[in-house]
């Protein structure tokens, strides 16, 4: 995202625990953001809870943002705009999959966007994985397979297949940021800024079709869930992004992004200490499989 201040290997441990500590919390926020999600949302107000959601953040990432804002191109602009809609799909496929199937089911299959990533990578460049990859991915999709079934063997829920599309989508917009010129040279501020407010026209426009208007819908919050959109809100958008931008001078993206990847520790953990979820026997030993496969398959992809 941008230059780093002091490379990872120099950081004094208290220092780098200094830096990775709010890093992780940001982990723990995204993980608990499935749960907060649920309690949130209905499939009825999926829409207006996004649009809520992103407006309340958008303004402070403008005002923010609003030099680097006026300082991009047209062509950065169209850029950041298209990735803005493959965002818009990432959350709607997201937040309706959160609300067809448990809080710690989302968050262990979206973890297989870190194993999809580096396949599409390899696939685009034409590159063979390694062998260790390979098994790390068999391992990953076979957590998934005992994950969905811990009930017994039955058909994934919708749910469970809408979050493996998440992931799908997630892998895309990383590989579209990754190769689209348009955006390079571009700050991650200005960037992410435009992407979100194409994410919020996208759902504004979707949800005037519904007849659930966002204003409505937030009329009718209780405490309860004014307590989970402002957790979103603020805490899993706003504060998520500026940790990001902060840690990121002052240690290596491969530390943040290990650190990040914890997410879906905290997604089982909040799901089942807080949601009431229950794995049983073969979706524990499924949850397991994920948490392993991805670990290793990040390994072995650096």
């Amino acid at each position: 995202m941008s230059s780093i201040a002091v490379p990872a290997a120099r950081v004094a441990p208290r220092r780098a625990w200094h830096t990775d500590l709010p890093v992780l919390l940001v982990a723990a926020f995204w993980g608990a953001s499935y749960l907060a999600a649920k309690d949130v949302t209905t499939a009825r107000t999926v829409l207006a809870v996004l649009v809520l959601r992103f407006a309340l953040a958008l303004p402070v990432l403008a005002v923010a943002g609003w030099r680097p804002l006026r300082a991009l191109t047209g062509a950065q602009w169209r850029g950041a705009a298209l990735l803005g809609l493959i965002l818009s799909g990432i959350f709607l496929l997201e937040t309706y999959g959160v609300v067809h199937t448990s809080a710690t089911n989302a968050g262990l299959v979206i973890s297989l966007t870190m194993i999809f990533t580096p396949l599409a990578e390899a696939a685009a460049e034409r590159t063979r994985p390694t062998p260790p990859f390979l098994g790390a991915a068999a391992l990953s999709v076979l957590g998934v397979v005992l994950l969905t079934q811990g009930a017994g063997f039955t058909r994934p829920s919708l749910g469970d297949l809408l979050m493996l599309l998440a992931a799908l989508a997630r892998t895309l917009h990383v590989l579209v940021m990754s190769r689209l010129r348009a955006v390079r040279g571009a700050g991650a501020l200005p960037l992410t800024t435009v992407q979100l407010g194409t994410a919020v026209a996208v759902f504004a426009v979707l949800s005037a079709g519904t007849g659930q208007s966002p204003w409505a819908t937030a009329a009718g919050f209780g405490v309860r869930q004014w307590a989970g959109l402002l957790f979103l809100a603020v805490l899993c958008t706003l504060v998520a992004f500026f940790v990001q931008m902060w840690a990121v001078r002052r240690t290596s993206p491969s530390r943040v992004g290990l650190l990040l990847g914890t997410e879906p520790l905290w997604a089982a953990a909040a799901g089942i200490a807080l949601g009431g979820d229950r794995l049983g026997a073969v979706g524990l030993a499924g949850g397991v499989l994920v948490l392993v496969g991805t670990a290793w398959g990040r390994r072995a992809a650096r």
